[in-house]
C-alpha cells in the first residue's frame, strides 16, 4: 500500500512565504527580536553584521524570516559570490572603475608615523591615487617647522600635515602654531595615538583603556586589553578591523578629508 506523508496543517495556519533579499552592503534592516536597526556592513557564511546610526555593531545569524525590511518580514541571504564592482571606495567616495593612478603631485600629506600612513592608505588609498597625492610619515613632529621650511610649500606644491593629539595647551599645539606658511596646513585629531581613531566596536572592544601617564601608551593598551605585549601584532589586529570610513571616528575623518581638499586645491 502506498504511503503518504500528509501535511494536516490547515492552510490558514501555514506561514506565508516571504521574499529572500540579498544582504548587500548598505541595506538597512531591523532584527525584530532585539529591535536593533542598522545597515549591513558585512555578510559572511551564516551571519550578517549591522551598524546602527550610533556606529554600534551587532552580528546576527542569517535565519529564515529573521529580519524586517521597511516593515516587511524578509529572509536575508548571502549575496552572490560573483565579483561585484564596488560603487563606493572605502572612504565613501564614488568609485571610478578602471581609473588609472595620476602622476604624483608636487604637494604631499605628512603624517606622524607608519600606523597613521597605513590607516590613511586603508581608507583613502583609492582617492589618493586618483588625485596623485602621496602620503609620507615623519616619525614625530618635533622638527616640524624646519621640515616645512625644507619642503618649501607653494601654490602648486601644497603641504598638509596630520598631527596626533592636537589639543589646546599641548606640545603638539605649540609646534603646529609655529607653522605659518599659507601653503601649509596643519590639522590634527584629539587622540593620543591613531589607534584610538578606530571605533572600539569595530575592533571588538568596549572602549580604549586609559593608560597612566609615564607608561608607553601602546604597551599599556595591550596589557589593559589582555593582548600580548606585541604592539606590531596589535596594530595588525586593529588595522584588519577597518574596512571603510564607517570604522573610524569622525574627528579623524574630517581632518583627512580637509587635508586632501587643501593639497588638491587649484594652484
Amino acid at each position: 500500500m502506498r504511503q503518504y506523508s500528509a501535511d494536516l496543517t490547515p492552510p490558514w495556519k501555514k506561514p506565508k512565504p516571504v521574499p529572500e533579499v540579498a544582504a548587500e552592503t548598505g541595506l538597512v534592516v531591523e532584527e525584530p527580536g532585539t529591535g536593533f536597526c542598522g545597515a549591513v556592513i558585512r555578510c559572511e557564511a551564516g551571519t550578517v553584521t549591522l551598524e546602527d546610526r550610533f556606529g554600534k555593531h551587532r552580528v546576527f545569524p542569517l535565519e529564515p524570516r529573521g529580519f524586517l525590511l521597511e516593515g516587511r518580514v524578509v529572509t536575508l541571504v548571502r549575496p552572490s559570490s560573483a565579483p561585484v564592482r564596488p560603487s563606493r571606495t572605502a572612504s565613501g567616495s564614488v568609485a571610478v572603475p578602471g581609473a588609472r593612478a595620476r602622476v604624483a603631485r608636487a604637494g604631499r600629506i605628512y603624517v606622524e608615523g607608519r600606523h597613521d600612513a597605513e590607516l590613511v592608505e586603508r581608507v583613502w588609498g583609492d582617492d589618493l591615487r586618483i588625485e596623485g597625492v602621496v602620503v609620507e610619515y615623519l616619525e614625530g613632529i618635533d622638527d616640524l617647522p624646519a621640515i616645512v621650511d625644507e619642503f618649501d610649500p607653494g601654490a602648486d606644491a601644497r603641504l598638509g600635515v596630520l598631527v596626533d593629539h592636537l589639543v589646546p595647551g599641548t606640545k603638539e599645539s605649540r609646534i603646529a602654531e609655529a607653522v605659518t606658511c599659507e601653503y601649509a596646513l596643519v590639522v590634527g585629531h584629539p587622540y593620543i595615538d591613531v589607534w584610538e581613531a578606530v571605533k572600539p566596536a569595530s575592533v571588538g572592544i568596549p572602549g580604549w583603556p586609559r593608560v597612566p601617564r609615564g607608561q608607553d601608551w601602546k604597551t599599556g593598551v595591550c596589557r589593559a586589553l589582555g593582548w600580548p605585549d606585541n604592539t606590531g601584532a596589535a596594530w595588525q589586529r586593529i588595522l584588519g578591523s577597518v574596512h571603510s570610513y564607517r570604522d573610524l571616528e569622525p574627528e579623524l575623518l574630517g581632518r583627512v578629508e580637509e587635508l586632501i581638499d587643501f593639497v588638491t586645491a587649484p594652484g
